[in-house]
């Protein structure tokens, strides 16, 4: 079986260190349930719900060069994607964490609209 490593765009590592650093318990709550996801998707490569090949923003595309894209739910309306790829030494999975943003971004990136 292939191990799995995380590894997180320059946008999550960001968010990920404010996370670290703040004193306020929702994002404290958001910090404990992505280190959360984090081994569950190191248990589970597939463990986030996939996001259709023809829905995955350009943005990604282009800035990543993805194939593939996953969402998991956190706390608040957050939420948390990434993407695997092949290791170097094909032995292992990588899960790119590319953005870790709350609903509202989420909802703008991918264009969706209120009703």
């Amino acid at each position: 079986m292939k191990s799995v490593r995380v590894i997180f765009s320059k946008e999550a590592e960001e968010v990920y260190q404010y996370l670290n650093r703040s004193s306020d318990e929702e994002e404290k709550r958001i910090l404990k349930m992505v280190n959360k996801k984090i081994e569950l998707i190191k248990e589970n490569f597939h463990y986030g719900e996939p996001i259709s090949k023809k829905k995955i923003p350009n943005k990604y595309i282009k800035k990543y060069n993805i194939t593939n894209l996953f969402w998991v739910e956190l706390p608040h309306f957050w939420r948390m994607l990434y993407s695997l790829r092949e290791g170097e030494n094909k032995i292992e999975i990588i899960a790119f964490v590319l953005d870790i943003i709350n609903h509202k971004t989420y909802d703008r990136i991918f264009d969706y609209k209120k009703k």
